[in-house]
């Protein structure tokens, strides 16, 4: 079996151009059969005819003297029957086997009929004519001979098409070694890929399939190496998280065991046993719902329901969180009637109002509104809040992301939240962004299509 893609692309040329020339020869001699016939029968039978005429009308020995010299004997090959079968031929053969004349033919010409046989069936034609002399009938046969010019044009055809199958097989093999190059460097790029090395720049320029392949497969590079920073860092960021509250819990388990502990100390110790057990399962709620959101395995429930009394409830929901700050809120809610899946957009709104809680000075202002056009509604939460900068603000969706380290511990969480609402916002094929500034508060924008597709 041949593997080898540049051996398959040449053999399959060379066999196409054999293939094809063959077929094309046979082809074009059956489609031109009959005229080929014609073209040699019409000069041949003429020329018997003028041969007939010098006989009818000169002297036999004359005639024989005159036909013997003609120069159409070199294109042409005659035998003259006598009623004994004995022959008298004219012109040289060159090599050329000449048609061998039956009795019968002999019979049916000596008897005054033309006899006109195709014995090879294409370009192959002899002619048999009545001939009256002094010495009585006779049987002529002239047959056509290859003449030197056909002989040279066919050696000149063959070797025209020798050397042209030879020249085309050279170029067709370094054509084949350009064609192939860029696939090998794929399959070069692939091992590379393979081996965990995902800087891979294949630098093809070609145009057409080969050109958008290579292209795509330097996308889905970046991708694969965009996906394996992300498998890093999540391995990274669960590995950190997780092992900050079992530290916690180790350290105070073990600090249980002392005998001399007091009352209060032992409860205080449970308690963060019991808080630092409570983040952890939290945190693990947050991965299982983040990954069954990535996967979409979990269809979106749809149902019509009212925007602005969704946010309102959600609001009251969390209100022990924001009158204790005395934070207040400033609504701009106009009916919207949306179709989507309730719960899911429950935690949305949810998490986005709780980190605008979270990062809000006491008695700040959360100001909610909502917009609707045709096809969307689009809700803005803005806050007074410490702020995003720019360069966090990139990564903000981001799973495990924190956009201050140095108050993780003042304001807790695992950086789980806006990845989920990133996730369900995408799920009902909307969008999520955030506006922002160091001091001067964030304003994140949802946009929702009324009515979500359930493809």
């Amino acid at each position: 079996m041949t593997r080898s893609l540049y051996t398959r692309v040449v053999l399959t040329f060379l066999l196409s151009v054999i293939g094809g020339t063959i077929i094309a020869f046979f082809m074009s001699t059956w489609v031109f059969k009959d005229k080929l016939n014609e073209n040699l029968k019409i000069p041949l039978l003429h020329f018997g005819q003028d041969i007939v005429r010098i006989y009818e009308t000169l002297p036999l020995s004359e005639a024989e003297l005159f036909v013997s010299g003609m120069k159409q004997l070199d294109s042409y090959h005659i035998r003259i029957y006598d009623e004994t079968g004995q022959f008298q031929s004219y012109g040289s053969l060159n090599g050329h086997n000449p048609v061998t004349v039956t009795n019968e033919q002999l019979k049916e010409v000596l008897d005054g009929n033309i006899v006109q046989v195709n014995p090879n069936g294409v370009a192959s034609f002899f002619l048999g004519l009545p001939l009256k002399t002094e010495m009585g009938t006779r049987a002529m046969f002239v047959e056509p001979l290859a003449p030197p010019s056909s002989a040279f044009t066919r050696n000149w055809a063959i070797t025209f098409l020798t050397y042209s199958l030879i020249a085309g097989s050279l170029l067709i093999l370094v054509a084949a070694i350009f064609l192939i190059r860029p696939i090998k460097k794929m399959t070069q790029a692939t091992r590379r890929i393979a081996a965990g090395d995902f800087n891979v720049k294949l630098n093809i320029k070609q145009n057409g399939e080969l050109g958008t392949l290579a292209r795509s497969f330097e996308e889905m590079t970046h991708d694969l190496h965009q996906l394996e920073q992300m498998r890093r860092d999540f391995v990274s960021n669960v590995s950190h998280e997780v092992q900050s509250p079992l530290t916690s819990i180790s350290g105070y388990a073990l600090a249980l065991k002392q005998v001399e502990l007091t009352d209060n100390e032992r409860s205080r110790y449970l308690d963060i046993i019991i808080a630092e057990a409570d983040r952890m399962s939290k945190m693990s709620d947050s991965l299982l719902k983040l990954s069954l959101l990535e996967s979409q395995s979990q269809q979106l429930q749809l149902v019509t329901f009212n925007l602005d009394e969704q946010i309102r409830r959600v609001i009251v929901a969390i209100q022990p969180q924001w009158s204790a700050r005395n934070i207040r809120f400033e609504l701009n809610l106009k009916p919207v009637r949306l179709m989507a899946d309730y719960d899911q957009l429950n935690q949305v709104w949810t998490n986005i109002l709780g980190n605008s809680i979270k990062f809000s000075k006491d008695g700040g202002v959360i100001n909610v509104s909502i917009k609707q056009d045709n096809k969307n509604v689009m809700v803005r939460i803005s806050d007074t809040g410490i702020g995003i900068s720019l360069a966090d603000q990139k990564r903000i969706f981001d799973r495990f992301f924190k956009a201050d380290r140095s108050h993780s511990r003042k304001y807790g969480g695992s950086g789980m939240g806006l990845a989920i609402v990133k996730q369900i916002v995408s799920l009902h094929q909307g969008d999520i962004r955030v506006e922002s500034e160091l001091g001067r508060g964030t304003t994140t924008i949802v946009t929702l299509p009324i009515t979500t597709s359930t493809n």
